[in-house]
């Protein structure tokens, strides 16, 4: 491979031990040179080793690689982020100056979407209002008749074709329940070999008893899931939101969830976070979390491995499994 390359972080130092715990940190300076406690995290302070880098690791709260960090980094030729979206990341100064950059979106994907995939199997079971009542003294131990509860045979509609929606139509396969897709990048043959039907939104939102979302955050995304189409979902349907909370119209699903006509699991919501004592926070029917479906804890080990075995491709010339293709950028998280 040759002279191993100059290779600097650039992400929030506290998070550096479980992206790349020792095991892991030895596979990458098997590879390359880098000093773990060099961090670039402040654009107007960049750490000596910045000048010599041909690779950059980034992360949450990474600088922008804006027109300034290439100068200060003009060797640059690889930008690996252990982490996913580069929306924010990224410049078009970065992609015209010929950086191949690559993203660990794909790893940071699968536990989205495993959280999605276990909300729906709650929420449709119902398990949220039963815990409440349970918690406030009534009994709902037995097998009442007519309980219309259970994921199997119902519907479930997939808002965006991204790799977190596609991952969840693949877990999806296996649990007896029709599949609907709306993408608008997505053809009906493309849904069908994901195992769904491509419809249209308000279609999927007549259709579907859990309606899911992981639609990218796009001027034309906004509050996709409005009023009207929150009115088109049948009674007792289930909203899941893993995506981002700008995407659904909040005070409207406030009303439909108070109600008790909709149950809702939101990941995210907009504003993020929602003010102390906001309605839908003490709705039984409600489960809200503080932004936590995405890689955490001992799942962060992953970034790094994804990070190691990126690198070693680039170095060896094959191809990267997460390179980021500059022109989809605009229509992607």
């Amino acid at each position: 491979m040759g002279e191993r390359p100059v290779a600097v972080l650039a992400m929030r130092d506290d998070l550096v031990g479980q992206i790349f715990p020792g095991p892991v940190l030895a596979r990458l300076t098997d590879l390359v040179d880098c000093d773990p406690a060099a961090i670039f995290t402040d654009a107007g302070a960049p750490p000596a080793a910045l000048a010599a880098a041909r690779i950059l690791i980034t992360g949450w709260e990474s600088p922008q690689l804006d027109a300034a960090v290439l100068t200060a980094a003009p060797g640059v030729r690889l930008v690996v982020h252990a982490a996913g979206s580069v929306k924010q990341l990224t410049t078009p100064e970065l992609f015209a100056a010929g950086v191949t950059v690559s993203s660990a979106v794909a790893v940071n994907a699968r536990p989205v979407a495993e959280f999605t995939v276990a909300s729906i199997v709650l929420a449709t079971r119902r398990v949220f209002r039963y815990a409440a009542d349970y918690r406030a003294g009534i009994s709902r131990h037995g097998y009442p008749v007519g309980e219309d509860t259970g994921l199997y045979g119902l519907t479930v509609g997939i808002v965006g074709a991204s790799q977190i929606g596609r991952l969840v139509l693949a877990m999806l396969a296996d649990h007896g329940v029709e599949l609907l897709v709306y993408d608008p990048f997505l053809t009906p043959g493309q849904a069908a070999e994901l195992g769904a039907t491509a419809v249209d939104l308000d279609t999927l939102c007549r259709r579907s008893d859990v309606v899911t979302v992981h639609a990218p955050e796009l001027p034309e995304t906004y509050r996709m899931i409005d009023e009207r189409r929150l009115g088109l979902l049948r009674d007792g349907a289930v909203l899941v939101n893993t995506a981002r909370g700008a995407l659904v119209d909040t005070e409207a699903l406030a009303a439909r969830c108070a109600t008790g006509r909709l149950d809702a699991v939101l990941d995210v919501t907009d504003p993020e976070p929602l003010p102390v004592g906001h309605p839908l926070l003490g709705l039984p029917n409600v489960l809200i979390t503080p932004h936590l479906a995405g890689t955490r804890g001992r799942e962060l080990r992953r970034f790094g491995e994804f990070v190691v075995s990126e690198v070693h491709r680039w170095l060896s010339g094959e191809p990267l499994l997460g390179r980021v293709n500059p022109d989809a950028l605009s229509h992607s998280a």
